[in-house]
């Protein structure tokens, strides 16, 4: 029976894709595990989110069917899927793309097939589309996650526009409030009013100027969806470069200097829910070794 496992990082918006269907994003250190068991029943395919078990799992299910079936073992073999993560389920870090890229690579592995990376992306990207977590195809957050950085795209050609190594000693403060927000919470029309505006912070990020476009994007994606960002006016006074929501939120991200991280800490103190604090990621996403 062959077993394989994969890991993938998170990630947070730098630009959210929603409006005008061009993103940026930035990996981050928190991460999610799969381990994909090959299976003698044949079109069967079982998944497990080990960390949140209420969650659905449909997104994991789909990766794995959709590579099966690409390669044309499905009507011999099914699968078990399991996930394990430190990144927090709809609050707006990116679970859905790390997850879809894991299992896609750990699907891989364990078939034996190789692929390119951009084609091991779109297995997620398209089970993303089918399991309807996501309304842009999270091409530009799939980046993100597999690559690490920042990763500026276009997602609706599926092109990588621009990728950025951000420089000096900069630390990840998520501010997580305990409600959850799925994609089906989402009404596409609500954000159809700050459209105009979005192409200008996209450039922004173009031009290398990503905390700049990190907060924009942030307070108008709040204003049209409805969140207060008194977390951000408090994480930006007390020292923080950039704050805004992630995605569609409820999570609010701040990139804050080393030496700035306990003022930030103190700021969000009576925030409810979870402090995150953690780093920016370079690591690729990539295949695990299997213990014997």
């Amino acid at each position: 029976m062959q077993i394989a496992e994969a890991v993938s990082h998170g990630a947070i918006t730098i630009v959210n894709a929603i409006a005008t269907g061009k993103g940026a994003a930035l990996g981050i250190g928190l991460w999610t595990k799969a381990r994909v068991t090959v299976t003698e029943r044949a079109g069967s395919f079982k998944g497990r989110n080990l960390t949140e078990p209420n969650e659905d799992v449909t997104l994991i299910e789909t990766t794995v069917r959709e590579i099966f079936q690409r390669f044309k073992v499905d009507d011999r073999f099914g699968a078990c899927v399991e996930t394990h993560s430190t990144i927090p389920s709809a609050v707006g870090l990116k679970s859905s793309s790390a997850a879809s890229n894991a299992v896609a690579l750990a699907s891989l592995k364990a078939l034996e097939k190789k692929v390119d990376d951009l084609e091991a992306i779109n297995f997620g990207v398209e089970a993303s589309l089918k399991a309807r977590v996501t309304l842009t195809g999270a091409f530009d957050d799939a980046c993100a996650c597999f690559f690490g950085g920042v990763v500026v795209t276009d997602n609706k050609r599926r092109r990588i526009l621009k990728r950025i190594r951000s420089r000096g000693h900069l630390r990840v403060l998520v501010q997580v409030p305990k409600r959850k927000c799925y994609t089906k919470d989402i009404d596409p029309e609500q954000v159809m009013n700050i459209r105009p505006l979005i192409p200008m912070v996209h450039r922004e990020v173009l031009r290398g100027n990503c905390w700049s476009a990190l907060t924009l994007n942030g307070l108008l994606y709040s204003a049209a969806l409805g969140y207060d960002t008194s977390s951000v006016r408090d994480a930006l006074q007390a020292g923080a470069i950039a704050a805004g929501l992630s995605g569609k939120g409820p999570a609010v991200a701040a990139i804050v200097p080393s030496s700035r991280v306990k003022s930030v800490l103190n700021a969000w103190d009576s925030c409810p829910g979870e402090i995150i604090e953690t780093s920016f990621n370079y690591e690729r996403a990539h295949a695990l070794r299997v213990p014997d």
